[in-house]
């Protein structure tokens, strides 16, 4: 291990096989853990549909049959052959109103923090700030890239700008340059966490202060219901935000195709202007060459059965995790009434949408509590502290509901109550 990157040795790199391994290893338990979509929203059949109805979009633009064919079959463009249409489907989804040259389609969200993080850190005194917790992805991508990562800690009530604008003067006093923030504004994984409207607002003014790049990742928009709080890129004047989008939530995660919005202006040294999107494609054509055209498609005949307008494929699975995540409320309260929750030290807090919820223990949620949990109790859950690049999360858990049917999460959490009953009474008996 010593003569290979530091980055594989990081921890943050064992996570998501840890909690692989717990779940394969407790096949039985109701497993709180993966922040995936829920199948029942797949169809197979579909994804043909979709294929056909983008090749006929194809020569329906007097593309020939060889076109068509050479489109499909070849490698094609780096920077993607759907552009257009993400950028049709981001003005009138989103109200982002960006030119298809700026859309670079990725190899899914993690290819897009890849290649925005190498094009942005370019040397070694340049820093990544985080919002912490944070999504484990973006973290790993950083370490593998040898890029310095600061976290600005959450408050109960999300990210607070004055605590962002205090992290980038400490690193300005150590001689780095904050280049970036990165942030989940809707429904964060791990926190569940929403930014507020006033917040969005007063932190791009401070990207415009500190000459700061805002990482915008939001998966979880166009599978919450309803009203949207507008996407900091659409509240963008002064192109300070690479908006990273992915449709592994609202289409299928089995596509892998994402995107980054990047509209910046690049000055080059001879004197010519272009697009920052025009150096991440050259990134990606060192990488991964190109996203597969077949993937393109299946998203890309989506787009044009919606119209671009994402958000009516998915009404009906953001109804249902909206639904599952009330459930989970409701049997928390039903399992942890006001006497129970003050004697066991538990709270937690109560998200509008998205995947996951976030829950505090007055014990080590670390993950050996996790496996007794798992063994003993038949219930599996995620550590925050896998989420908190500099330590933290030590006494609360992230619960996703997403994958689970009512009566599992039900019964999910009746088996947590008591594993968390259990935890509280061997503390008081080693005297904690």
């Amino acid at each position: 291990m010593t003569d290979l990157h530091r980055g594989v040795a990081d921890p943050v790199m064992d996570t998501m096989n840890f909690l692989n391994e717990v779940t394969l290893h407790h096949p039985e338990a109701i497993s709180f853990g993966p922040g995936r979509p829920h199948e029942d929203f797949f169809d197979t059949e579909q994804i043909f549909a979709h294929v056909r109805r983008f090749l006929d979009h194809l020569a329906a633009q007097g593309r020939s049959p060889a076109e068509v064919r050479s489109a499909m079959c070849q490698y094609g463009p780096s920077a993607g052959l759907i552009r257009e249409l993400v950028a049709d489907s981001l003005r009138v989804d989103e109200d982002i109103d960006v030119p298809a040259e700026s859309v670079v389609v990725t190899v899914g969200c993690q290819e897009a923090m890849f290649l925005a993080l190498r094009a942005l850190i370019s040397g070694p005194d340049d820093v990544l700030l985080v919002s912490s917790p944070c999504y484990v992805g973006i973290t790993g991508a950083a370490r593998l890239l040898d890029a310095e990562v600061v976290a600005v800690e959450e408050r109960a009530d999300g990210l607070s700008c004055a605590d962002v604008e205090a992290a980038v003067l400490a690193e300005r006093l150590r001689g780095r340059r904050p280049r970036a923030l990165y942030v989940i504004p809707d429904h964060s994984n791990p926190s569940g966490v929403t930014m507020p409207l006033e917040t969005r607002r007063e932190l791009l003014a401070l990207a415009d202060r500190f000459d700061l790049y805002i990482l915008e990742d939001s998966p979880y928009r166009l599978v919450s219901p309803g009203a949207r709080v507008p996407a900091l890129k659409a509240l963008d004047r002064g192109r300070r935000v690479i908006h990273l989008g992915s449709y592994a939530k609202s289409l299928f995660p089995g596509a892998r195709v994402g995107y980054a919005v990047a509209d910046q202006t690049v000055s080059r040294a001879d004197g010519t202007t272009g697009l920052l999107a025009d150096e991440l494609a050259k990134i990606k054509s060192m990488i991964t060459v190109n996203t597969s055209p077949l993937s393109q498609a299946a998203v890309a005949g989506a787009l044009l059965a919606s119209r671009g307008r994402v958000s009516e494929l998915t009404e009906e699975a953001a109804a249902h995790y909206g639904r599952t995540m009330r459930a989970a409320l409701r049997a928390l309260e039903r399992e942890f009434p006001a006497e129970r929750r003050s004697r066991l030290g538990v709270s937690w807090n109560a998200p509008g949408g998205g995947f996951f919820l976030t829950l505090r223990v007055a014990f080590r949620a670390d993950d050996a509590a996790l496996g007794r949990s798992a063994r003993d109790f038949g219930v599996i859950w995620t550590p925050m502290s896998h989420f908190h690049p500099d330590g933290g999360g030590d006494h609360t858990i992230r619960l996703s509901t997403s994958y689970l049917t009512h009566a599992d999460v039900e019964e999910g959490l009746r088996r947590l109550a008591d594993f968390i009953e259990s935890e509280v009474a061997a503390a008081q008996r080693r005297g904690c």
